[in-house]
């Protein structure tokens, strides 16, 4: 199975709502101001031709103001938030108010409009001629950092390259060994310090150690925080400040790892971590049937930063760069 086949089968949850919600929308009828009091009388069914094309199969709605706000709530309902909302469903509307549309033809609309949005910024991880090239993981608690290092270092290790990965989140031992497992699995080094060691020096030495093995890439993990705690920010920025030290120009990537079951509080997230630790690039993880999706373009038309790569599931084939169109269509609910 293909991966974006597995996003498909894994966005259920929101590509569903958005069908359900869709067709709702085309089949709710408008309410008339001046209904009359006695039933009407049943249409005519269609012809033997029409019906043998499927013309009566999917209704259609005239586009109008009503059916417009419908189309915005059903966005935002998607955590694509009311910014971002009101741009999509205004482009879908373009040229086309007043105009009879069914279910189908909204889904392609919804899927173009949002990888329009999407496409200017899905760029795979930059590699630089720069050893080591230090690649800074950030997050908070519980966004699947750990998980995206081992899975990095795997496919970086596989391209032929030579990865170190420090365990820089030094306060809870299990991330360290879940480090470690994976550092196994990918044939990587992963340098370590004592439990309760200071963060920003390990990677001061971590940097060290990669540049006197000659590694291509250092992956330097770091405690989860949460983006409210101004303690643990000023930590991560020390950490910055620390690399920077050793390379003025590191750490070279920057990755915010993100948790799409937030939904609109991802938001909040890029908006701090980007000024502590200067992000140059994001990765979306646990796109499964409990995130909405919609929060991945919100992300896009407010930041423009850089989507690398996405994950669904913790196999190593679970992340994958970030391709537009097909994330779109998922989301929309697009069949291939």
């Amino acid at each position: 199975m293909s991966f974006f086949k597995k996003l498909k089968n894994r966005l259920t949850k929101s590509s569903s709502k958005i069908d359900d919600g869709l067709q709702a929308i085309v089949e709710e009828s408008p309410v008339e101001e001046t209904a009359p009091e006695t039933a009407p009388e049943s249409s005519p069914k269609p012809g033997l031709i029409a019906r043998a094309l499927g013309r009566d199969a999917a209704p259609k709605r005239v586009l109008d103001d009503a059916m417009l706000e419908s189309l915005e709530e059903l966005l935002i309902s998607a955590d694509m938030g009311v910014e971002t909302a009101l741009k999509v469903a205004a482009k879908m509307a373009e040229g086309r108010f007043g105009k009879r549309l069914g279910s189908d033809e909204i889904k392609r609309l919804l899927a173009a409009e949002c990888a329009a949005i999407l496409e200017p910024v899905a760029r795979p991880l930059p590699i630089y001629g720069k050893k080591p090239q230090v690649v800074l993981v950030v997050g908070v608690n519980g966004s699947g950092k750990t998980t995206t290092i081992g899975k990095l270092a795997s496919q970086l290790k596989g391209a032929g390259k030579s990865v170190v990965i420090a365990a820089g989140d030094t306060f809870r031992a299990a991330a360290v060994e879940q480090l470690q497992v994976w550092g196994e699995r990918a044939g990587v080094p992963v340098l370590t310090a004592p439990e309760g060691s200071d963060p920003a020096s390990l990677a001061y030495e971590a940097m060290s150690k990669a540049e006197a093995d000659g590694a291509d890439i250092l992956l330097i993990d770091t405690a989860g925080r949460l983006q409210n705690r101004a303690d643990l920010m000023e930590e991560l920025a020390k950490i910055v400040r620390v690399i920077r030290k050793k390379d003025p120009e590191a750490p070279h990537n920057t990755l915010l790892v993100l948790d799409a079951t937030t939904g609109q509080n991802a938001l909040n997230q890029v908006d701090i971590f980007t000024k502590i630790a200067d992000v140059s690039g994001l990765v979306m993880t646990k796109l499964d049937g409990t995130a909405k999706g919609g929060v991945l373009v919100a992300l896009a038309d407010r930041f423009g930063l850089p989507i690398h790569a996405i994950g669904v599931g913790e196999a190593i084939d679970d992340l994958s760069p970030f391709d537009p169109q097909e994330f779109a269509n998922a989301l929309a609910g697009i069949e291939d």
